[in-house]
C-alpha cells in the first residue's frame, strides 16, 4: 500500500528507547504510514532495536544517511526518501505526541504546505526542558506570529509536516542542527504558500540525553528567522536563490536499512540576517 505519510525520525544512538517511541507511533497513526529511522551509521545503537521493531510491523523501515552528519542532514534525507505526499518530522525522544501525526498530515491533505504542532497558541503548553531555550523559541514564535505573519506561532518547533512536493520545490538549506522547521516555515511565507497550526503538549525527554545545541545552532535559527520578514518572492526567486547556494548532495538511498542520525528536543530558535 502507497503510504499517506511518511514519518521521519532522526536518531542517534537511542538504543532500547527507540521502541518505546515506534510502539506509540505505530499504535497512534491510522493513516496508511511509513516509519523512517534515519541513522548516520551503521553501528549506531538504535539500529538492531529498529530492525527488531521493523521485522514486525513493515512500516517501520531504517535508512542510513549518506547525506552528512547531524539532525539536519538526517532530516533532509529522510524527506527525500518519503514515499508518500507528507512528510512528518518528530524526534525519538517521546517530546511529540503521535496522536497528532495524523492530525498534521490531513492539514497539508488539505493544501497547507506547513502543519505546526504549536506549544505557544491557546490549548498548547511546553512541560520542562531548559529555560534559556524555553523563552528563546517563545519568544521567536510570537514576533514571527505577529510581525512577519508566519501562519504559526510556533516556527522553532521541529514537530511539523510538510507537504513533500513543496520542500523538493523550495529545497532545504540547512546543514547543522533543527532549524530547518523555521527554514520551510519562512520559505512558506515568503512564497505567501499557507501554514497552519493545531495545539500541542510538548513534554522535555524523560530518557536519554538531548543532542540539542543552542549555542551552536542559534546562528542558522537566526538566518531563517530575519529570512521571513523579507518580501514576497516566486518560487523562481527561490529556486535560484536555493540553487545558487545549494552544495552537491549524493543521492538518497531510501531502499536500503540502516542506522540513524541526531536526536534531540526538536526545538529550534532562531538564525542569522537572510539577504
Amino acid at each position: 500500500m502507497t503510504p499517506r505519510v511518511s514519518v521521519v525520525i532522526p536518531v542517534y544512538n537511542e538504543g532500547a528507547g527507540v521502541v518505546r517511541c515506534l510502539d506509540r507511533i505505530l499504535r497512534e497513526v491510522l493513516l496508511p504510514a511509513e516509519v523512517l529511522i534515519v541513522h548516520d551509521m551503521p553501528e549506531d545503537t538504535t539500529v538492531p532495536y529498529a530492525l527488531e521493531v521493523a521485522r514486525r510491523d513493515p512500516r517501520v523501515r531504517p535508512v542510513l544517511n549518506t547525506y552528512g552528519p547531524g539532525p539536519a542532514n538526517a532530516i533532509r534525507f529522510g524527506i527525500d526518501a518519503a514515499r508518500a505526499p507528507v512528510a512528518v518530522v518528530t524526534m525519538a525522544d517521546g517530546c511529540d505526541d503521535p496522536r497528532q501525526i495524523d492530525e498534521l498530515a490531513r492539514l497539508v491533505d488539505r493544501g497547507v504546505v506547513v502543519a505546526a504542532a504549536s506549544r505557544y497558541m491557546p490549548g498548547g503548553q511546553q512541560v520542562g526542558g531548559p529555560r534559556l531555550k524555553r523563552m528563546a523559541s517563545r519568544w521567536a514564535g510570537r514576533s514571527l506570529w505577529l510581525l512577519a505573519r508566519v501562519g504559526t506561532r510556533d516556527a522553532t518547533n521541529s514537530f511539523k509536516a510538510y507537504d513533500t512536493d513543496f520542500v523538493r520545490e523550495v529545497g532545504i538549506e540547512a546543514r547543522t542542527g533543527f532549524e530547518i522547521g523555521i527554514e520551510l516555515t519562512a520559505k512558506a511565507t515568503r512564497l505567501r504558500r499557507p501554514v497552519a497550526e493545531i495545539p500541542t503538549i510538548w513534554l522535555d525527554r524523560q530518557l536519554g540525553e538531548s543532542h540539542f545545541d543552542l549555542g551552536r545552532f542559534l546562528p542558522s535559527y537566526l538566518r531563517w528567522y530575519f529570512f521571513a520578514f523579507g518580501r514576497r518572492l516566486t518560487a523562481q526567486q527561490l529556486a535560484a536563490r536555493w540553487a545558487a547556494r545549494r552544495p552537491a548532495s549524493p543521492a538518497p538511498a531510501p531502499a536500503s536499512p540502516a542506522p540513524a542520525p541526531d536526536t534531540a528536543t526538536g526545538d529550534v530558535a532562531t538564525d542569522e540576517a537572510a539577504r
